[in-house]
């Protein structure tokens, strides 16, 4: 097994991201995603792969984001993750995608000079009127990346119901996410925290690649599933004019 060389799927948004790490060294590809992700993943992938001079049999693991997010999205980046690994014998690396964002924000926060983000509420677009929200506290360490620990686990609400753990105060932690100008207005009075915009992607997948993989998360290929916190994927036309009219109505 080959240490420190990664491959890692992120779809859960409208965005297809995809990294591969060998060593240090890291390369990344980003372009639309969506529709487009099932013809674009696999040709992008094995370009990134090329680039790095790297095969799959060269990977330790197969990392993808896991969920919760877009229901196709999910089940495209878990089949290929699945198939890809299978076809080289290595194991499959799945991650929480409101991690991937927790982390995605305290990297870019690091990059402003800032003081260190140590917790990260996570809210993500879930469509339907409705958000995925987590809550994540990260730790600094000497010796590696640092460990995240999740606070409060994925969960589906309204904005107006979007709550955060109980002894945390406004000014210890971010809210990062894109739901922001999606629902702005939604929000409840009591979340004063700064609100950043971030995406999941794979680059943040290979940096929480390590601790997973040390905390005994990767699983053979055949059990790896993406995690849905929602049974209902769409709304019926009549609800969503329901919907509309309760909206106009409260205006």
């Amino acid at each position: 097994m080959h240490t420190n060389q990664w491959l890692a799927l992120e779809t859960s948004t409208d965005t297809l991201s995809l990294a591969v790490a060998r060593g240090t060294q890291t390369w990344t590809h980003t372009s639309a995603g969506g529709a487009l992700t099932s013809t674009h993943m696999i040709p992008q992938t094995l370009a990134l792969l090329k680039e790095a001079g790297l095969a799959l049999t060269d990977l330790q693991a197969v990392v993808f984001g896991r969920g919760p997010g877009a229901f196709t999205g999910l089940r495209t980046a878990c089949s290929v993750a699945q198939g890809l690994a299978f076809g080289a014998d290595l194991s499959v690396l799945p991650i929480d995608t409101l991690l991937a964002v927790a982390e995605e924000a305290r990297a870019a926060n690091a990059l402003t000079g800032a003081a260190p983000v140590t917790r990260v509420l996570a809210v993500m677009d879930a469509r339907m009127e409705q958000v995925y929200v987590a809550a994540y506290e990260f730790t600094p360490d000497a010796d590696t990346a640092g460990i995240w620990r999740c606070v409060q686990a994925p969960e589906l609400h309204s904005p107006e119901t979007l709550h955060w753990p109980a002894d945390w105060s406004q000014d210890s932690f971010i809210a990062a996410g894109n739901a922001w100008p999606v629902y702005a207005g939604r929000w409840p009075d009591a979340l004063t925290a700064p609100q950043l915009m971030a995406l999941p992607t794979a680059s943040a997948l290979l940096r929480l690649a390590p601790a997973a993989w040390a905390a005994g998360q990767a699983v053979p290929p055949e059990e790896a599933l993406p995690l849905y916190i929602r049974d209902k994927v769409a709304q019926t036309t009549d609800e969503r004019m329901l919907i509309k009219a309760q909206q106009a109505a409260a205006l």
